[in-house]
């Protein structure tokens, strides 16, 4: 029975320290990379970016976090053994001090498509803590990116802040949809149940949407759409992570035609 409970505690142990050493990661990400790399970006919308629209679409000088996490774990040129984290944790650390200090696209792991737009890398040094916390950052963040997932939906209240909205949409390169509704509306409610409620329709929105549900009955519709409504509901105003309106939607929409809707606004 000691034995037992001395090996839970020992687990325990182990596993609190790695979340620890996961969270001064990400501090010290925030800290000093942020300013040059962007937040998590959907990877559609980084292919739409890199391979049709010539970066014109973002405009990225550097890597977005989820990309290099992505190139560390999951690409082709990724780092390490997979089945070996203690040694794969090692091996990223020696990467990301080598680099850094003497930065070579010929050794870079990024997407090749996407590392001709970047801006030439300045070297910098890293202490043997800062690699290691950082390589515990970058091992750990697909999972805390799942975990933490933000929501499909969002409902507004009347106390909303449109700069904070615009502001993630742009981080994440969303566009943005905004869903009048109202409390009495029998349509909404069926669409609701049909539609907006199937998990497929909310991993789908939350790959490349921020949805924003407003009850028209008693808060504002953001954005200055208040002079696109005719007062239908349900209406589906579309607008770009920048604000402006793409297209509006006005009526209930089955499955098919509601994703064909996302499908046509990207």
């Amino acid at each position: 029975m000691i034995k037992k409970a001395f090996i839970v505690l020992f687990a325990c142990f182990i596993s609190t320290n790695l979340f620890a050493d996961f969270q001064e990661g990400k501090k010290l990400f925030e800290q000093k990379c942020a300013q040059c790399h962007k937040g998590y970006i959907s990877f559609k919308k980084l292919k739409e970016n890199f391979y049709e629209r010539n970066n014109q679409l973002l405009k990225l000088e550097t890597p977005t976090e989820n990309m290099l996490a992505w190139a560390m774990m999951d690409s082709s040129r990724k780092i390490g053994d997979p089945n070996d984290e203690d040694m794969r944790s090692i091996e990223i650390e020696e990467y990301l001090k080598n680099y850094l200090e003497k930065p070579d696209r010929n050794n870079s792991i990024c997407d090749q498509t996407a590392l001709k737009y970047y801006k030439k890398k300045e070297p910098i040094k890293i202490t043997d803590e800062e690699a290691e916390l950082l390589a515990q950052y970058f091992m750990g963040y697909k999972e805390d990116r799942l975990k933490n997932m933000p929501k499909a939906n969002k409902i507004l209240t009347s106390n909303y802040d449109e700069k904070e909205i615009l502001k993630e949409a742009q981080t994440e390169g969303k566009h943005i949809i905004v869903y009048a509704t109202s409390k009495t509306c029998y349509f909404c409610k069926k669409m609701e149940k049909d539609v907006l409620n199937q998990q497929d329709v909310k991993d789908i929105m939350a790959e490349d949407y921020i949805f924003l549900k407003v009850n028209v009955d008693y808060v504002n519709l953001p954005f200055g759409l208040k002079k696109h409504f005719k007062g239908m509901t349900p209406t589906f105003f579309v607008l770009t992570s920048g604000g402006e309106l793409l297209n509006t939607y006005p009526g209930a929409w089955i499955k098919s035609d509601y994703l064909q809707i996302l499908k046509e606004n990207l």
